[in-house]
C-alpha cells in the first residue's frame, strides 16, 4: 500500500445526464444562440458562445457567456450528487458542456486581467479532469 493513497478514497466520477433534443439541436446549428435560449441549463451551447467571442477577440463577452455556463453546469453536477470535488470525466460527452465552459472562463478572465479566477479555474479544470485540461490546452 502506497504511504500517500487517500484511505477515504476519491468520490465516484460524476456523469451528467445526457439531453439529446438539446445536443441535436446545437450540432445541427452554425450559431448557438437560440440554442441557449431555448435550452438555458444546457452548458454546451453556453461554452460555444464563449469560445466563438474569445475567438472573435471580445474577452468581456466570452466571460459571460463561459459564466453562464459554468454556473449551470455547477447546477446539474450537485443534483447529479457531486459534492464540490472528485472526477468530472471528459470522456462522458454530456460532462464537456461543464469542463469547456470552464475551460472558456479561465482563459477569458485571463483576458480581462483577472488572473487569480483564471488560475482557480485552471487548477478547478486539471483537478475536475487532467485529461480535459490537456485538451482543451491543446
Amino acid at each position: 500500500m502506497s504511504l500517500h493513497q487517500n484511505l477515504l478514497g476519491e468520490p465516484p466520477a460524476t456523469r451528467l445526464p445526457d439531453d439529446p433534443e438539446a445536443r441535436e439541436a446545437l450540432a445541427a446549428s452554425e450559431d448557438p444562440t437560440p440554442v441557449a435560449g431555448r435550452f438555458p441549463a444546457y452548458s454546451s451551447a453556453w461554452a460555444r458562445l464563449a469560445e466563438n467571442a474569445l475567438a472573435q477577440g471580445q474577452p468581456v463577452a466570452a466571460y459571460a457567456y463561459a459564466r453562464t455556463g459554468y454556473h449551470r453546469g455547477l447546477d446539474q453536477l450537485r443534483r447529479a450528487g457531486w459534492k464540490g470535488h472528485g472526477p468530472i470525466p471528459w470522456d462522458h460527452e454530456p460532462n464537456r458542456g461543464f469542463l469547456r465552459a470552464l475551460h472558456a472562463l479561465g482563459v477569458a478572465a485571463g483576458e480581462i486581467g483577472e488572473a487569480e479566477e483564471a488560475e482557480r479555474c485552471s487548477t478547478f479544470l486539471r483537478e475536475s479532469s487532467a485529461e480535459a485540461a490537456d485538451a482543451l490546452s491543446a
